[in-house]
């Protein structure tokens, strides 16, 4: 019997799996106490025979590997939790490289009584070694682009909304439920605010640490948090009471511009508030991106930052209003 399963939804991911396979062994908590759950998407890229390959070459920890029939990333965790035989659960990403005392510190918080999901802070990497995605990267851990969600950027350990990768007793998803599947995106809050309705503790230290890595281009970063938009508002159809003030800022800034725009082309004074709107949120921006132009000694993050956080406030707010109208149709 082990102590922690480790669960891990997959497709597609031949380029890190041995890296983040290696981060597994790698662990300071003890390896015979822990099993590996890769729940996959039916991947069509080397990833199973890589995971496969690392099994024959490593007695421990277990590592299994089971079939996401549905492809999507709730139902990848609902399959690994059905099949966990460890007291604790914890969940993790395959382009995610945990720290050595990820799980250690992970397991002593949970058994310290801090809370009912432990959690930690991702340390952002570029997904590609071009411009725009080092000004991704940054972006995607700024305030002006995550607001205060505490996993992406906090330096002292307190209670939070929400976590990344989180830690939970494997009874809790028999006493709360398991991931909603009708959730593409967004999923790890809609669980997490279950959870703080029973009176669960979402525990974030920022001492426990993992390496995530961003996406590559605009494109793909447009396509993620339009997503994470849409989602957001079917989740809080459910839990409005869960709305914080960065959720509600994209849609009305997108809303806001959006109006302007349309007033700008009878309406002088529109025309003027919409430049000085515009203006101010570029002087924002562009402000906001000189700590880190400063601290890579990189000016193209000065370009790069201030296209990734308007792609993520545009995209985020239309993914958010899209959701809205197709309900209403």
């Amino acid at each position: 019997m082990v102590r922690v399963s480790l669960i891990i939804p997959c497709y597609n991911e031949e380029a890190r799996i041995v890296l983040l396979l290696n981060s597994i062994i790698a662990q300071t908590y003890p390896l015979g106490d822990m099993e590996v759950i890769f729940s996959d998407g039916m991947s069509t890229d080397q990833t199973r025979s890589l995971i496969r390959q690392f099994q024959q070459q490593h007695e421990l920890p277990k590592i299994s590997i089971i079939d996401n029939a549905k492809r999507v990333i709730p139902a990848a965790l609902n399959r690994a939790i059905e099949a966990a035989t460890g007291d604790l659960v914890i969940r993790m990403d395959a382009h995610t490289i945990p720290a050595q005392d990820y799980i250690a510190l992970s397991v002593q918080a949970f058994d310290e009584g801090k809370g009912e999901d432990i959690g930690g802070v991702i340390d952002i990497q570029p997904g590609s070694a071009t411009w725009i995605a080092k000004g991704i990267a940054v972006a995607t851990r700024h305030p002006l682009g995550v607001g205060d969600a505490k996993y992406r950027w906090a330096k002292t350990a307190s209670y939070a909304d929400t976590v990344a990768f989180g830690t939970y007793a494997r009874k809790v998803f028999d006493e709360i439920g398991f991931y909603d599947e009708s959730l593409i995106a967004n999923e790890d809050y809609e669980l997490n605010a279950r959870l703080r309705a029973v009176g669960g503790r979402i525990w974030v230290d920022p001492a426990i640490r993992a390496t995530y890595y961003s996406r590559p281009d605009l494109s793909s970063l447009a396509r993620q948090y339009f997503t994470y938009g849409y989602y957001k508002f079917q989740m809080l159809k459910r839990y409005p009471q869960t709305i914080r003030w960065r959720q509600a800022l994209p849609p009305l800034f997108v809303f806001g511009i959006l109006m302007l725009l349309l007033l700008a082309s009878f309406w002088q004074i529109a025309r003027w508030l919409f430049i000085l709107v515009v203006a101010l949120y570029l002087f924002i921006l562009l402000a906001g991106s000189i700590p880190e132009v400063v601290k890579q000694k990189n000016l193209l993050l000065l370009i790069g930052i201030p296209l990734a956080i308007m792609t993520m406030h545009f995209s985020w707010g239309t993914g958010f209003w899209w959701s809205i109208i197709k309900k209403t149709n």
